[in-house]
């Protein structure tokens, strides 16, 4: 496919949207194979302190500035050998979801054979894994949908105070389904793919630095959370509440295993990921992309409760902005260590994963 002459591709979204429906049709797609998704960027997009997006720009790299006005980053980013398309969000499932819109309507793109790989951080259950990890997500559960009572006025025989949002139990059955008209509870992503991703990944090495060392020797009776940080696979909770402590995290767990009927293992916290669902499971119904072709990959920053013997609240202190969670730096780059080796396989070896799904059907 050719590529969209650069002063076509360099006009503001302003200027897009008055083209006719025709017009813009008749254009050549500037190509794109894989679209990598970030959700913030601290300052520049390059030489200063890093986000989420600022590794991919300078590595892989993104050399390329598409201007994207009305957007979140007001700039996308794009690499034109391997025809990959970067963007930053903004936090948050509403953000997301406006941003994964946005893009998908933007005529400058075809991406129908597109996949999408959301590599961005969050907090990680110390039952689970430890901070440094990166975690593939076969499953997104919405922890932001629910009723819930005050912790002054939760019933003594209720595990918490979360109800699901169709009634008025916490163990309401049967459980109810993950589509109504309440919203979205929960998805599941393409196995194959997300099982594809881990097979590749399972084996990169992630620097286990001092500062992760440090973290995880506080949590001496979690065992999982002592291990040096690894490529893992479980689920992810996305809830725009940034929520802390055991209380919370056995929430967490039991929401998870509720949505899932029991099938879940919750792993990561992270905001964004039920609004990149949301999003592009809607725009896949009318046909503008494969939502079999998503993966989210969380490398965690942070544990999501407090080591034995400390406080939800001195947790809360130590880690007040992103960045001084503990593992703020070395989770930016696992994101990028295992999020990149799947993109490069990907854009590298097109011919095999245009057509044919990764990992098969």
């Amino acid at each position: 496919m050719m590529r969209l002459p650069a002063s076509l591709a360099c006009l503001p979204l302003a200027v897009w949207s008055v083209l006719s429906q025709a017009q813009a049709a008749s254009l050549a797609k500037i190509p794109v194979r894989v679209v990598v998704v970030t959700t913030f960027e601290l300052g520049n997009d390059t030489g200063d302190m890093p986000g989420e997006f600022q590794h991919w720009v300078e590595k892989l790299p993104l050399s390329e500035e598409l201007p994207a006005r009305g957007s979140y980053h007001e700039v996308l980013r794009y690499n034109p050998d391997l025809h990959v398309l970067g963007i930053v969000t903004g936090e948050g499932p509403s953000h997301m979801a406006s941003a994964m819109t946005g893009l998908v309507l933007d005529p400058r793109f075809d991406l129908r054979k597109a996949y999408f790989l959301l590599a961005g951080i969050g907090g990680i259950n110390p039952n689970f894994g430890s901070v440094g990890s990166a975690v593939w997500a076969p499953r997104v559960i919405n922890g932001g949908l629910a009723h819930m009572i005050d912790a002054r006025e939760i019933p003594s025989d209720w595990p918490d105070g979360f109800v699901p949002v169709q009634g008025a139990s916490p163990t309401l059955h049967p459980v109810p389904a993950l589509h109504s008209q309440w919203g979205d509870m929960g998805y599941t992503l393409n196995p194959h793919l997300v099982n594809w991703a881990y097979t590749l990944t399972h084996t990169v090495t992630i620097p286990d630095a001092p500062s992760l060392q440090a973290s995880r020797a506080r949590y001496k009776d979690y065992p999982a959370a002592q291990k040096p940080p690894q490529v893992m696979v479980g689920d992810t909770l996305s809830s725009e509440t940034f929520w802390v402590g055991a209380k919370m995290n056995g929430w967490a767990e039991r929401w998870v295993r509720y949505w899932t009927d029991n099938q879940g293992t919750f792993a990561t916290t992270a905001e964004e990921d039920i609004g990149l669902m949301q999003a592009l499971s809607a725009q896949a119904k009318a046909g503008r992309v494969d939502i079999n072709r998503v993966l989210i990959l969380r490398a965690a920053s942070n544990y999501d409760m407090p080591p034995t013997g400390e406080s939800a609240a001195a947790l809360l202190k130590e880690e007040a902005d992103e960045t001084g969670f503990s593992g703020f730096i070395p989770s930016l780059d696992a994101a990028w260590l295992v999020g990149s080796t799947v993109v490069r396989e990907l854009a590298l070896h097109w011919s095999s994963y245009e057509n044919v799904t990764a990992g098969g059907n």
